[in-house]
């Protein structure tokens, strides 16, 4: 009579054949990284393929300014300013960190120009007032140069020579409505009304709402 097996996981002579032949049918799955490396990989891809685009839109937003006779050091100063990557009081603490859009860029020159402002008068505008590149174009300057018209009735020349004495009304705040007491650098209510008193000075009232 043969002993017990008083070790459960050491195996007799009897029971050593018998495990080796049936654990040869049995199949185990092969473990891999290579779809975790895969992942990690594709990830960093993408990372990099963003960086290129944003430094691509910094390196065409540069070359439209520079239309405009401003050297690469100015151009990037604007549109830091601009787009939040520079301290500027015009944005006070509101403004996010932003990539700027060179289609958004040439979209607000373009608009400029179809009010009559040269080339020369951009450089002034911009040199004065870059953060103009920044602000939303239907939602703030397409809707100030509206209500300058449709208000004072501010257009054509008049308009031109307004924008280049004062161009920050085209980024003011009109959903502000004076609620924020003349403490919004960008207040609608308070602003222009110092706005129209400097315009006031210049140009006698019969001229405004010509348009010459």
């Amino acid at each position: 009579m043969s002993r017990p097996n008083l070790h459960p996981f050491v195996l007799t002579n009897q029971e050593k054949p018998f495990l080796q032949k049936n654990t040869q049918k049995l199949k185990f799955p092969k473990l891999s990284c290579k779809p975790h490396r895969w992942q990690i990989h594709s990830t960093g891809q993408a990372e990099i393929a963003v960086l290129e685009d944003e430094t691509k839109s910094w390196e065409e937003s540069k070359q439209v300014l520079s239309n405009f006779n401003f050297s690469t050091e100015e151009s990037d100063k604007m549109l830091k300013k601009a787009f939040g990557w520079v301290n500027s009081p015009y944005w006070s603490e509101e403004r996010e960190k932003l990539t700027p859009n060179v289609q958004t860029i040439n979209q607000i020159l373009d608009y400029l120009k179809s009010l009559g402002l040269s080339d020369e008068d951009l450089h002034k505008l911009l040199k004065k007032f870059p953060e103009v590149l920044g602000c939303r174009f239907d939602e703030e300057i397409k809707l100030n140069v509206g209500l300058l018209e449709k208000d004072w009735g501010i257009s054509g020349k008049t308009l031109r020579s307004l924008l280049l004495r004062n161009p920050k009304v085209l980024g003011y705040n009109v959903d502000c409505k004076g609620d924020c007491m003349a403490k919004c650098t960008r207040c609608w209510e308070y602003n222009l009304s110092d706005a129209k008193l400097q315009f006031m000075t210049l140009y006698p009232r019969e001229k405004i709402g010509t348009g010459k």
